[in-house]
Order: structure tokens, then sequence, then C-alpha cells
């Protein structure tokens, strides 16, 4: 061992000696780990217009199941998606109206938006050059963050709050992240994986979901259900409530009065955590473990042998998790899940992903009777949105770098609709409590340590 690492193993083993807590502790002094309440229900930080994750019913402190709901300021996703689709239209655009508005557009209102979004598709000039491609990253989460900060430069008036500047910085973020994405996965393969980077103009006559297959692929080709499957994704994905990590991040850090761009760029960095957006990145490593260990994927019998030496931290990762299962809120199911399942099965018939499908559909249904048995725990537990998106992102040919970023793209409208009712309604910031374990010492003189 070198000098240099004993020192490191040195701080290191100091540090883990002095920060270790015991546990019991926050049990002791009622801490609320995660902000949640016992039951698993998150303490309530706010009050909020803009989203409602409905997945069970209290009734004298006691939780019961019910089927899961997902409304954007009021609206059920069932009734936006089934709105879009009677239409046979693009639906992202309108949900991000809806989402920072408070209501639905009328026709002329929607074009209206759609334009003021086109505006803002293209980035500021030579800001692939002198932003992206001079500093690839081996993540685009984090080249996307880092380039969201650098937008703060190329606006005249980056540090103006009024109603009017965040407006126009909220549209221009949700209408330029597609293609700051995009613009970072061609750099990280040209200069991460030394593959051909592929530059293509935007088309300001596709929609955000149509532009980011277009721009993507290198022949620019694309079929109308793929386009109209990743705008459903995308609609999906744009807003979860107020409460989940990446959006209580933007609206604690917009809580101390910082810049429109630096709230967003705290959000992207908190989804990319596995914990997080990155989980369905974590199914699809996990649904390659099974296919290369379960030889017949048809036997029930089988697949349930695996996934309970899953459970029993013997395979894929060792955590004792089957990923894409299970969520803090939704119960008997996730609405997200359930359109999402639906849309790709009915894609994926007669392909070569087919199979990939009902075996992640049988995981689905195994999985509640193996964790009960397995953990003691008869919690009502269904299938997460995580469970079928990373499956649904390949059967669309996106890299798997791609599939948070993804997400980024989404929840952005959803970001930025918090962001505003904080900046309008907040006024305050936030600042929860930690108890302090640490007890008074008195000083020692260097010489007599």
């Amino acid at each position: 061992m070198t000098e240099r690492e004993e020192r490191l193993k040195q701080l290191c083993d100091d540090y883990a000696a002095n920060t270790a807590i015991d546990p019991h502790l926050y049990e002791k002094y009622a801490v609320k780990r995660g902000l949640r309440n016992a039951d698993g229900s998150g303490v309530v930080a706010g009050l909020t217009h803009i989203c409602n994750v409905h997945g069970y019913m209290l009734n004298e402190g006691e939780k019961h199941p019910i089927p899961g709901q997902l409304i954007y300021r009021g609206y059920d996703i069932n009734d936006l998606v089934a709105g879009k689709t009677a239409d046979d239209r693009y639906g992202f655009e309108e949900t991000a109206y809806l989402l920072l508005l408070g209501h639905l557009p009328d026709k002329s209102h929607l074009e209206g938006f759609k334009k003021l979004i086109t505006h803002f598709r293209e980035l500021p000039q030579y800001f692939e050059e002198d932003v992206i491609l001079r500093t690839p990253s081996p993540n685009i989460m984090n080249k996307m963050a880092q380039s969201v900060l650098a937008l703060y430069s190329y606006d005249k008036n980056p540090e103006d709050k009024s109603t009017e500047s965040e407006m126009i910085k909220a549209v221009s973020v949700i209408s330029r992240l597609p293609a700051i994405m995009v613009t970072a996965y061609q750099a990280m393969r040209r200069y991460v994986y030394n593959e051909s980077m592929v530059m293509h103009p935007i088309n300001l006559d596709e929609s955000l979901a149509e532009s980011i297959l277009s721009t993507l692929r290198a022949d620019r080709a694309y079929t109308k259900d793929e386009a109209k499957l990743l705008d459903l994704c995308l609609m999906l994905h744009a807003e979860h409530g107020g409460g989940n990590n990446s959006t209580f991040t933007c609206r604690c850090v917009t809580s101390s009065g910082t810049d429109a761009y630096s709230a967003y760029a705290a959000a992207i960095s908190s989804l990319k955590g596995p914990r997080h957006g990155g989980a369905n990145i974590k199914v699809m490593e996990m649904l390659n473990c099974i296919e290369q260990n379960v030889k017949n994927w048809e036997s029930d019998g089988e697949v349930a042998d695996f996934l309970n030496r899953i459970l029993a931290k013997e395979e894929n990762d060792r955590s004792g998790l089957i990923y894409g299962m299970g969520h803090a809120v939704y119960t008997m199911s996730d609405p997200r899940a359930l359109i999402l399942k639906e849309a790709g099965m009915k894609l994926a018939m007669g392909t070569e992903l087919e199979p990939e499908f009902k075996l992640l559909d049988k995981i689905e249904r195994l999985t509640p009777e193996l964790f009960a048995n397995a953990k003691g725990d008869i919690k009502t537990m269904c299938a997460n949105v995580d469970m079928y998106s990373g499956l649904v992102y390949k059967l669309l040919g996106i890299p798997v770098e791609m599939y948070t970023a993804l997400f980024a793209c989404a929840r952005i409208s959803g970001w930025c609709a918090h962001r505003m009712e904080e900046l309008h309604n907040g006024k305050r910031i936030m600042r929860p409590a930690y108890k302090t374990l640490a007890k008074n010492r008195e000083y020692i003189a260097l010489s007599e340590r």
C-alpha cells in the first residue's frame, strides 16, 4: 500500500468510526426517516393544485388498498390518455400546458403553446459545441444537469423571477431538454465509446416525441405507432406529485430563492439516482439476469424458484429486491404501469420482444405471493411504472443510457409547474430539523492530542 493509499484509508477509517448512528436511535427520537410517517405515508410538507397520487384509503389509521389514481390538475390520467388517443394526436404538449397553466387548452391556445415550444426547440448558437461536445460525459444525466445550468449564461435576465420571466424559462427548458439529451448521447457515443456520432438538425414540424426519435436515429425513420408510444411515456412520466424526490428537491431549492436553472438542474441530479428515476435500468438488469439463468421462461415454477433466490439475496445484485414491484403510495395498481403495459404489449406482439413482455407479466403475477412467503409481509403489492418502461424503451430502440434521461424530459414539465407554484405560494425557505447526537467536548491543544 502506497503512502497516499494509507492516508486515504486512515481518513475513511476515522470517518466511519465517528459517523455511524445506531438505527434504534431513529425510533427512540421518533425521527421520520425519508420524511415518511411510520405507516409509510409522506410527511405533509406543503399544499398543491398540481397533482394527486392516490393509492390507498385510511380508515381509523389503517391502510385499505384501492386501485391507484394519478390526477393531473383534477383530470384522471386515464381520461387524458383516452382523449388524445380518440383524437389520434400527440398529448405531451397538452399535458405540459395543463400542468403549467392549470386547465386544458382549447385548440387555439394549444396551437399557440406549441408555437412557443417550437420557438425554443433549437439550442442557442454554438451551445452544442461549447457546452456539450467540448466536455462529453459518460452519464447523460450529469451532462443534462450541467447543460441546464449553462442555459443561465444564455438568458439575458436569469435572476428575474416575475411570472412572465419564469414562464418563458419553463417553456424554454421543456422545449430544449430533448435536444440536450440527444446531443449528450451522441457526444458520449463519439468520445466515450469511440462510435459514430450523428447530428441531425431539428425538424420544427415534429412533436417533441417525434423529434426525439428522428434526431436519435441515424436514418431519422420512425413509425407513427412508435412516436405515439413514446408520447404516451412522456405523458405518464410528466408529473407525480410534490413529494417525489426530484420534485421535492426542485421545490426545496426554489424555496431558497435561487434561479430557475439551478432548481431544474438540482431536480435532474435527484432523478438520476437508482432509487428514483434510475429504477427502470435496475429492472432491465434484473430481467437480463433472469433470462440468462432461467431456461424455460414459460414455467411458473422455474421463474418462481429464481425469484425466490433473488429475494434471498443469492442472485442478481443480491439486494433482495425484485425491481419494478411495490410503490410508496400505490397498493392495488399503478395506473401508469397498467397503461404502459397494455400499450407496450400491443406494439410488441409478433416481435422478438414479445417473450420478454410475457416474462415481466409473469414476474408481476408471481412476486406478491413469493414476497409474502419470504418476508412474512402480506401487504398488497403491485407493479410500478418502472416494471415496463425500460422494456418499452428497448422496444423503441432507445439505448439504455437514455432511459432516465427520457424520464427527465417528461418530468421537467412537472418540475416547472411546482417551481412556479412554490414561488407564488411558498414564501418560506424549507428547513427541517435534525437532532444532534454529538456531545460537548473540551478543546485539546494540537500539541496534547
